[in-house]
């Protein structure tokens, strides 16, 4: 990645080198090549939606069936929870293995522009923004909120739900909206600041709109939070910081949500009647300053981009060395090329001219 300043969000996280996938591009420009490939985006995103919609409608009758014909039970029942939890995280291997079939891009690569799962960057990002984002949405639940009766049973197993299967399935939506289609629609254009900003906006809208509310409050709510995953995707290059944020918001709603009693099968099915406040807004506050924390950060970096071709060394000094010290060991393209240059230069100015052989 081409940091020039040491970046604690970033550092230790070491790129590995994909075939097929653009040295020195960002994030949501590594579909983007001579051609535009506009109709392959958007027969893209329609296998991404159908794909979304054909596994929750698989999985959710599948729970039906148990509940009903095996538990006897009605209603919506922590299988149905956890059968939405599944379809979701579905997306990730489905988004990969559109990634590879349509773009020839390997399966590692939707995780981040480093070319793997930065494990130290999600670990950082959970201890710097997680509880805030933590006390704000619990805060937002200090309002009075309809009960209804729940059993033991149902209380355990929501939460067994909500700490296995919820990270899951915000990580699902992570890889499928803001991970493939970010990249899809980034690809789209001849510069990649424009590609950042459609790339942005337009799943956002489009995935706001899907969760069927329009009250002005709820909506709010929801473009802030997926524009804000958005920016934070580009800015560091992958989608471990977005995924932290996501899993941490809704896993405390869905477990603040049963410890409270609420409705929560009546809150998804009337979603679209739901009338917002200004406390809904309350984790958006907190989502803004996240986001430009985050681009705070790398004011200076600029965002990560995927690994050159070669590591070239500053002065003989160790790639460990380097990384040790937080600067990067992956300079731009253009520095790759200036420093090959130099070097030709260099070699023609002091190498004797060799006698010509007959």
């Amino acid at each position: 990645m081409t940091d020039t300043a040491p970046n604690w969000l970033l550092q230790l996280d070491d790129p590995v080198p994909s075939p097929r996938v653009p040295p020195g591009v960002e994030y949501h420009r590594v579909y983007a090549g001579g051609k535009r490939r506009i109709l392959r985006g958007i027969l893209a995103i329609v296998l991404v939606v159908v794909g979304m919609v054909v596994f929750a409608q698989l999985l959710l009758l599948g729970a039906r069936y148990l509940d009903t014909e095996i538990l006897g039970r009605s209603g919506f029942t922590p299988l149905q929870q956890a059968a939405g939890a599944l379809s979701l995280a579905a997306l990730i291997p489905y988004c990969m293995l559109l990634q590879r079939l349509l773009y020839g891009v390997p399966f590692r690569s939707l995780h981040s522009v480093a070319g793997r799962f930065r494990y130290a960057m999600l670990g950082r990002a959970l201890l710097a923004f997680g509880p805030l984002l933590l006390v704000v949405v619990a805060v937002g639940f200090l309002a009075p909120v309809d009960q209804v009766p729940w059993s033991t049973f149902d209380l355990v197993a929501y939460f067994v739900i909500g700490m296995l299967l919820t990270p899951l399935a915000a990580a699902g939506e992570e890889y499928g909206f803001r991970g493939f289609m970010f990249r899809i629609i980034g690809g789209w254009t001849r510069g990649a600041r424009l590609g950042a900003v459609i790339g942005i906006v337009i799943p956002t809208v489009l995935f706001s709109l899907f969760h069927g509310s329009l009250d002005p409050y709820i909506l709010t709510s929801y473009l802030v939070l997926f524009g804000s995953l958005a920016i934070v995707t580009w800015r560091t290059g992958g989608l471990e910081t977005a995924v932290v944020l996501h899993v941490v918001y809704n896993v405390s709603a869905l477990v603040l949500g049963t410890t409270l009693h609420v409705d929560l099968g009546g809150a998804l099915n009337s979603r679209g009647e739901i009338a917002g406040s200004i406390a809904t807004l309350i984790p958006s506050a907190a989502l803004v300053l996240i986001t430009a924390a985050v681009w705070w950060i790398t004011r200076r970096t600029g965002p990560a981009r995927t690994p050159a071709p070669s590591r070239v060394e500053e002065s003989g000094t160790p790639a460990s060395a380097s990384r040790r010290a937080g600067r990067s060991t992956v300079p731009a393209p253009t520095e790759i090329g200036f420093r090959i240059s130099e070097a030709a230069a260099e070699s023609a100015r002091v190498s004797p001219r060799l006698p010509r052989t007959e």
